[in-house]
């Protein structure tokens, strides 16, 4: 994973080739326009990440804050890092639905999907899914993990 060491999201974007930086800033858009109350857009991990502020909810495992959604450039590919889609069965197949539906080849990973393009991805469907965890919704599902690897 190529991982950046901006501080900020203009740092990061500024850093990418100008076709990244076209392809990252239009899902970045669909992110931002749907993203739940709560959340806020930072750096995390080397990307842009979309995460529940720690006074929000500090009890984290890596006292990191929790991140649901995040974009990042890697060396072949872009990623898009839905954390709250993939910690729930039903919106995983959502996901799997929708691109299906839309007539696009899911390129998945263990936690997120890559992409060279924004026209690789159903983006109507991805904004509706990031839509659709609330940050309550999110710490339920984080909670729930983390008691079934305890």
């Amino acid at each position: 994973m190529v991982q950046s060491a901006a501080a900020t999201v203009k740092e990061y974007l500024d850093w990418l080739p100008a076709d990244r930086r076209k392809t990252i800033a239009a899902v970045r858009k669909v992110v931002r326009a749907n993203l739940p109350p709560g959340f806020v857009e930072t750096m995390g991990y080397g990307m842009i990440a979309y995460a529940v502020p720690l006074k929000t909810y500090p009890d984290t495992y890596n006292g990191q804050p929790l991140c649901c959604t995040a974009l990042a450039s890697q060396k072949n590919y872009c990623s898009l890092y839905l954390t709250g889609v993939y910690a729930d069965p039903a919106q995983r197949r959502a996901l799997e639905a929708a691109f299906k539906q839309a007539g696009k080849k899911l390129d998945m990973g263990r936690s997120c999907v890559r992409f060279k393009t924004p026209d690789d991805l159903p983006l109507e469907a991805i904004g509706r899914l990031i839509a659709s965890v609330s940050v309550e919704r999110f710490i339920t599902l984080y909670e729930a993990s983390r008691r079934r690897t305890r």
